[in-house]
């Protein structure tokens, strides 16, 4: 009974230094998987969205127990077949920024008793405390979506009118005034971003209370998160997450840090910046807060990615590290207003309801993936999920905008669903 009690614990120690580890390379076979129909089946879907014009490349991580088992690359940067798609190359991550920018800080002072998800955000955003419809919103409702908040303001019309910017938001030469750029040649107003928050205090709210997708409170954020410590954001991220996670890629403004890393372009821009976008952000808004904002900005490879939400999957925990209390992870990710049809975690997306019962076509994200799974799709073509209950980490990047934000292929052909579920199904016999 001794010696049973002891491999017992034994083993309950190896599983937890397991689970801390760092992520490394193995082959599918390792975790029970078939890596010839993975790669067979994965090359297939791929090529064909290659040859159908989905994305001119992409690039496919797959991290299961603790240890990437497929990290393939396929096609060109662009249709001009000049730059291979590389596995260090870093992708404007659009969206996906909400859950590996803002989100984390919010989780670390949410746990460090900085926040509560339950008070009115007014307590911490004072502009709202005199707006009838917008004083006793929640962050809780906020991060859920379920707050009624319109969906989007495009900020741009603010910047551009008839096909020309207003000088009087856009210069083309750096000021102490206009000092956030925008583009090469391109410096937006310091006090901008002012004029923004003055338009989200007016932007609709709706009486009915339902799940609605909203980016818009994630634009305000990064201020917050600066207002309730007292550090710059792109600073406290850093030192608290990217840094010691080793995430050497993962941020904003990556044409300030001389990376060896190829940038992967997004979209041809014909109203604003008039060129290919490379290297600075794809939204809009992003841009015109100098590319850091809360919506969009982020930029990273595929390995600091999967490092990321690995530490998630690890209940906030990466080589020994924690950065997260487990029930601090599971708050987040759970499904905060099921009663209301409402799929979505605190920031992270969740499976559609009932998404088990569902055919591919029909299901989000595969229908085989747990209820327990989260993660984000951003609208460049990027989209990364994670399952806690498989240990398993999905990383899929894309430049569906390119050379325009009309390509839809990226949707109509399924892609991402039809990737992800074969890493459900192919398991070894």
């Amino acid at each position: 009974m001794i010696h049973f009690k002891v491999f017992a614990l034994c083993c309950f120690l190896f599983h937890a230094q397991m689970t801390q580890a760092q992520l490394s390379y193995d082959v599918p076979e390792s975790v029970g998987l078939d890596s010839t129909y993975i790669k067979t089946k994965v090359d297939s879907i791929l090529q064909d969205a290659i040859t159908q014009k989905a994305f001119p490349g992409a690039q496919l991580l797959v991290a299961k127990q603790g240890k990437i088992i497929f990290h393939e690359t396929y096609g060109y940067h662009t249709f001009d077949s000049i730059t291979k798609v590389a596995k260090d190359d870093v992708y404007d991550l659009a969206s996906v920024t909400k859950i590996m920018g803002p989100l984390p800080a919010l989780m670390k002072l949410y746990e460090d008793g900085k926040i509560d998800l339950d008070v009115p955000f007014s307590t911490y955003w004072p502009e709202w405390k005199n707006k009838k419809d917008k004083k006793d919103i929640s962050l809780r409702a906020l991060l859920a979506h379920q707050s009624g908040m319109q969906p989007y303001i495009v900020f741009l019309d603010e910047v551009v009118k008839n096909g020309k910017i207003k000088k009087r938001f856009v210069r083309t030469k750096k000021s102490n005034r206009f000092s956030n750029q925008v583009y090469n040649g391109l410096y937006v107003k310091n006090r901008f971003k002012n004029k923004v928050y003055r338009k989200i205090k007016r932007v609709k709210v709706n009486d009915e209370k339902e799940y609605l997708y909203s980016g818009i409170a994630s634009l305000i954020y990064p201020q917050l998160i600066e207002d309730i410590t007292g550090v710059p954001y792109r600073r406290y991220i850093q030192a608290h997450f990217y840094e010691p996670l080793g995430c050497k890629t993962l941020g904003y403004l990556p044409k300030d840090k001389n990376f060896k890393n190829a940038i992967v372009p997004t979209e041809m821009d014909t109203v604003f910046r008039k060129q290919l976008v490379k290297g600075w952000v794809h939204d809009d808004n992003a841009a015109l807060f100098g590319g850091v904002s809360g919506n969009a900005g982020l930029f990273g490879s595929a390995t600091d990615m999967a490092i990321f939400m690995q530490m998630l999957v690890q209940n906030g925990t990466y080589d020994g590290k924690q950065y997260f209390k487990p029930e601090t992870v599971k708050e987040f990710t759970r499904i905060q207003y099921p009663e209301n049809n409402n799929r979505r975690g605190l920031g992270f997306d969740k499976p559609l309801i009932g998404n088990d019962t569902l055919s591919i076509k029909d299901a989000y994200p595969a229908p085989q993936v747990s209820p327990e799974s989260f993660g984000h799709a951003g609208f460049t073509g990027t989209f990364v999920w994670a399952d806690p209950k498989e240990e398993l980490v999905f990383i899929f990047l894309s430049n569906r905008v390119y050379p325009t934000r009309t390509h839809r292929h990226l949707y109509e052909l399924n892609i991402r669903p039809k990737l992800q579920q074969l890493f459900y199904t192919s398991s070894k016999d």
